[in-house]
């Protein structure tokens, strides 16, 4: 059935509006452009910046158009939660981190997961290089900042495993996100993602040299080292809706276009850091070609396909929102997610569909730039 659906999906993406008034069926395929196109919207969980990338050049390069779709891009921040605002029926598609959307799932959220768009964890923990802390038990004893928000479980997870108990072995503060408490002293290792905090550091002038720092002057602890990194960035669909099949018609297009976007910036870093910069983002030229540059070492080589969600790292994500608490004592789940919380079967047509066009879906030969930063990520 899913197969003689995919054959017809040219003929879905004319006919939905009128499939959709016959039928009666609910479908965010009935709002069409003058010219025939699906207007579709995405919120993300941050503000537009080369961590979503790919989405940006989707629209740039006119990938989303070649699928009959006008996606808007809808910036995200500390207010939104994307989950919900896609549980609620305000957008199409929404990108989470995979633990706090399952959380927002397990309260009710009717979400589910259908591509995995980061195979790796951003996440780091960095402190500078004369506090001696080179892993997680090093530690103990050290004021660690964390950002909370969901954002804090490998961290948890890996004092744990390292036989700390974050309550009482180390100093918990909540870090801001940026790096300012971090620089005057008054934490000892800070959270910070690869393609983000990390670089604004590397972006700051060393008062001691004059120069900017660079990466000999920390050390970083990355939790995919340690074995408790979890997923982050994955495309979420309105579970509901996935049972009509111009919906699922259009998860697969929304699909293989968004993934065409960052197939693009694997390919051409220098152009998508322009479409980033163009796209309205606060944060410098440089910031975002490393950004970019640091965000395809997370997804690229994809050995299965990218968007493809990994067994066995969703196993890990689960069992890590399970088991590790948080200063308070709370886990991110409860119990096991059922089986409507991801499915491979929308992305695997996707990668299909861009494979039939002969694009690289999994970058085995990646290599990724040497990006130089300037000040301030000018």
């Amino acid at each position: 059935m899913r197969s003689t659906r995919r054959k017809l999906s040219s003929c879905l993406a004319v006919a939905a509006v009128a499939v959709a008034a016959l039928t009666g069926c609910s479908t965010t395929e009935s709002a069409t452009t003058p010219d025939g196109l699906t207007r579709v919207k995405l919120q993300l969980q941050w503000f537009k910046q080369g961590q979503f990338a790919g989405y940006l050049a989707a629209v740039s390069q006119g990938f989303y158009r070649e699928q009959g779709l006008e996606v808007e891009i809808i910036d995200g921040g500390t207010d939104i939660v994307p989950q919900t605002v896609l549980a609620q029926g305000q957008t199409d598609f929404a990108v989470a981190w995979v633990p706090k959307a399952l959380a927002s799932r397990e309260s009710g959220a009717g979400i589910t997961e259908v591509a995995q768009i980061f195979q790796r964890s951003g996440t780091t923990q960095v402190a500078f290089k004369d506090a001696g802390i080179a892993g997680p038990a090093d530690l103990r004893g050290k004021t660690v900042g964390n950002w909370g928000y969901g954002n804090e479980f490998e961290l948890f997870a890996g004092m744990t495993q390292a036989g700390l108990d974050p309550a009482e072995d180390v100093r918990l503060v909540q870090q801001q996100f940026d790096m300012n408490a971090f620089l005057a002293g008054d934490i000892d290792a800070a959270q910070a993602m690869s393609y983000n905090e990390y670089a604004q550091l590397l972006e700051t002038e060393n008062p001691a040299t004059g120069e900017l720092y660079t990466a000999d002057d920390f050390t970083t602890i990355d939790w995919n080292d340690q074995d408790v990194a979890m997923l982050q960035d994955a495309i979420w669909a309105n579970t509901d809706k996935l049972k009509d099949a111009s919906y699922q018609d259009l998860t697969v297009r929304f699909l293989a276009a968004s993934l065409q976007g960052w197939i693009f910036c694997r390919d051409n870093v220098d152009q998508c850091r322009d479409i980033t910069v163009a796209a309205g983002s606060t944060l410098g030229a440089s910031h975002q070609q490393w950004q970019i540059n640091e965000v395809n070492k997370l997804i690229w080589p994809s050995p299965k396909g990218i968007g493809m969600v990994d067994t066995v790292s969703w196993d890990r994500t689960v069992t890590i929102a399970k088991q590790t608490r948080n200063q308070e004592g709370a886990t991110v789940l409860t119990k096991d997610p059922d089986d409507d919380a991801y499915t491979n079967e929308y992305v695997t047509e996707a990668l299909d569909l861009l494979k039939q066009q002969g694009v690289d879906t999994i970058g085995d030969s990646y290599a990724p730039q040497q990006v130089v930063l300037l000040e301030g990520g000018k």
